[in-house]
């Protein structure tokens, strides 16, 4: 497997002083994901987690509803990228040939190819109205966040997902240079291991996305919080799917965007029971 990070040699100018200096960079490798012989998606990203890459790709972009529906998985590497290549159950594949595209994805971008201005912004599913979080614990929440960033401590240009909860704190974590495929590899792994995110929160180091809501509704994901700044679609997707949005996470601060309910103080918690 193609190593995710490249250590290379760079000039390092400081004080106006010319110095060597090795510096890991990260990889991007162009993975293609293909259905039962078709390509649905050529993605420009980080070469790890693949299976997870796969799994989440395909639940967020509404072609499976369940790891089992996936029939067979293989990662296929070849010279000039990898290949993810999925059979999917017969009832699954019939839905899927009547659906099929071509979508080629530079990294950063998630909208690339698809047939309508309506499939673009099409309606997220609605999430279910989940349980409250403190203050506190959204700080927590993020905050786990960064010990868990292996190839950012390195390379520092890779984004990263994590789901966290009260009970388990940071269940899991995913990196890759695009944003949207560190998401869909943390979505693949909590299907895979049949862990539901309505209990939880998304955390994010990135800004936030109208594609990164849909993402995070198709999972139920009724918080998300991120290091960045939403866009204004993005806000819209949120309010319309039912998902509190925090954003400018930074230290002990951060901003409530939308349905503010699902984040109170410690002592309405204790008067709620929760």
């Amino acid at each position: 497997m193609v190593d995710p990070l490249l250590l290379t040699r760079s000039v390092a100018w400081k004080n106006g002083v010319p110095q060597e200096n090795d510096r890991y960079v990260p990889e991007e490798t162009a993975i293609a994901l293909t259905y039962g012989g078709s390509t649905q998606a050529v993605m420009m990203g980080t070469p790890t987690d693949l299976e997870d890459f796969a799994v989440g790709f395909s639940v967020t972009e509404r072609l499976i509803d369940s790891r089992d529906e996936i029939e067979s998985l293989e990662v296929i590497e070849a010279d000039d990228g990898i290949e993810l290549r999925m059979w999917l159950v017969p009832e699954r594949a019939t839905i899927y040939s009547r659906r099929k595209r071509l979508l080629a994805g530079p990294t950063g971008c998630g909208l690339c190819g698809v047939e309508s201005l309506e499939e673009a912004v099409k309606p997220p599913t609605v999430v279910a109205p989940g349980r409250v979080f403190s203050p506190e614990q959204i700080v927590q929440a993020i905050e786990s966040l960064y010990p868990a960033q292996v190839l950012n401590k390195k390379a520092r240009a890779v984004h990263a997902a994590g789901f966290w909860s009260p009970e388990k704190g940071l269940v899991a974590a995913r990196e890759d240079v695009g944003r949207h495929n560190a998401l869909d590899k943390l979505v693949g792994h909590l299907v895979t291991n049949r862990q539901t995110a309505a209990d939880g929160v998304i955390v994010l180091t990135s800004r936030v996305s109208v594609e990164m809501v849909q993402k995070a509704a198709a999972i139920g994901a009724p918080v998300i919080v991120a290091v960045s700044a939403p866009t204004a679609l993005a806000l819209r997707m949120a309010y319309a799917a039912g998902i509190t949005l925090a954003a400018i996470a930074r230290g002990d601060d951060f901003e409530v965007f939308t349905h503010h309910h699902r984040i109170a103080r410690q002592e309405a918690l204790s008067e709620a029971g929760a």
